[in-house]
């Protein structure tokens, strides 16, 4: 309210309806804050939720339970020459001799008719290894430590039915059953037997594809993004490249992948399930992200920073990698991590290329056949034994653990460059 030469008067904040409208205004601060604490307990909790199920049905995938097998082999000697087991084809004289069905023949005349149930299927390859290590074995009486079956290793875990289970105690009452840490899962590669199944595979699978998706995709994404900033004029081309660019952030994946299906093994003829190729794949999906990661971090640079470099007689190149380049590097590196942490967990465009292929050797280069993590987990958690439930699992901290490792590198190089500067 103003008098007539204009002034205003003074809010009198003590009168009722001031005070009214200051407690609504308090309260709806308070409403406000209790919905931004309840939506981050929420969060909060689906997080420790996942991570509890995952390391709850996972855990079991890190152990591996086995029995102990008698074996006679003096009373059955195996037909085969010792000298063979020094050599590169002992694995197939030793099954070309009988060994799996002496195995089998070991369990049902140590735990009964239905012992052949209570190991594993390549239970006898455990057998091979000990006899390779000590070819004694063939001449002498012996206990093996071999796997056991899905159906007692999840009895031995308080599941499974009463049958195994009542088996279980059996075992332990003879001291031979034991649990322990299964190494193997993080060494070897796939397998239609879920006790013998590894994740070693397709880590390396996923390795190998991380670093051709960087490789390619970093220093062409920042190069773009520099001449996008500092050197293209602004005209429509250059308003269309960025659009375009916008739009190709938003592609769905499967999209890249029936790209690389075309581009990649259809014209260039690659080889299928590469690295190289879902690598080549996934550098296009994310490119866009570091583009406009790299743009904005580049813009941010304050523009006396230019103007000092180029006063003092830098060129035009010199002011961009030696002064504008390093202070966006921490931005940069952020878009980076949001783009590889995509395409760490991408599953539809690696599909396509082919790279859902039965791996049972670890790839030895970027041109071998190669599968990856989450396409690993998308064919185990199809598979029907229960064995490979918990592998699922197990796989799926393993991934997690990769992106935190993967996160944790890109930010302690984020954090190096911003203190230098």
């Amino acid at each position: 309210m103003t008098d007539a030469v204009g002034f205003r008067a003074p809010t009198d904040w003590k009168t009722d309806a001031m005070q009214k409208r200051i407690r609504k205004r308090y309260r709806a601060e308070r409403r406000f804050r209790a919905l931004g604490l309840a939506a981050v307990a929420m969060s909060a909790a689906f997080l420790i939720f996942l991570l509890a199920v995952m390391v709850g049905n996972g855990a079991a995938g890190f152990m591996r339970t086995e029995v102990a097998l008698p074996i006679d082999f003096k009373a059955a000697p195996l037909d085969i020459d010792r000298a063979q087991l020094a050599t590169r084809g002992a694995d197939l004289a030793l099954a070309g001799a009988g060994l799996q069905d002496r195995v089998a023949t070991a369990a049902t005349a140590a735990f009964g008719e239905k012992g052949e149930e209570l190991i594993a299927e390549n239970a006898w390859t455990a057998v091979r290894d000990a006899i390779k290590a000590d070819p004694n074995l063939l001449s002498q009486r012996a206990h093996v430590w071999v796997p056991a079956s899905s159906d007692l290793d999840a009895a031995a875990d308080g599941g499974g039915e009463p049958a195994m289970q009542a088996e279980v105690r059996k075992l332990r009452e003879r001291g031979a059953l034991q649990s322990g840490f299964n190494a193997g899962f993080l060494s070897r590669a796939d397998s239609t037997d879920p006790t013998a199944v590894g994740i070693w595979g397709a880590f390396k699978g996923s390795l190998l594809t991380m670093l051709v998706t960087l490789l390619i995709a970093f220093p062409i994404g920042v190069l773009s993004a520099v001449y996008l900033e500092e050197y293209a004029p602004k005209n429509r081309w250059t308003d269309l490249i960025e659009v375009s660019i916008n739009n190709l952030a938003a592609v769905p994946s499967i999209i890249f992948g029936l790209l690389g299906l075309a581009v990649f093994l259809g014209t260039f003829g690659l080889p299928r399930s590469a690295p190289l190729v879902g690598g080549l794949t996934l550098a296009l999906m994310i490119m866009p992200v570091i583009v406009i990661a790299g743009r904005n971090a580049i813009k941010a640079v304050p523009p006396s920073i230019r103007d000092a470099a180029l006063g003092i007689g830098a060129s035009r190149v010199q002011v961009v990698f030696h002064h504008v380049l390093p202070l966006a590097l921490p931005g940069i590196l952020t878009g980076t991590i949001i783009g590889m942490a995509r395409a760490l967990g991408e599953t539809a465009p690696l599909l396509l290329i082919g790279m859902r292929a039965f791996i049972v050797t670890p790839p030895g280069g970027v041109f071998d056949p190669a599968t990856v993590l989450p396409v690993q987990i998308f064919l185990w958690s199809d598979e029907v034994s229960r064995g490979f439930i918990e592998k699922t699992s197990a796989a799926i901290i393993v991934l997690l653990v990769f992106l935190l490792a993967m996160n944790a590198l890109a930010i302690y190089l984020r954090n190096r460059f911003e203190t230098r500067w």
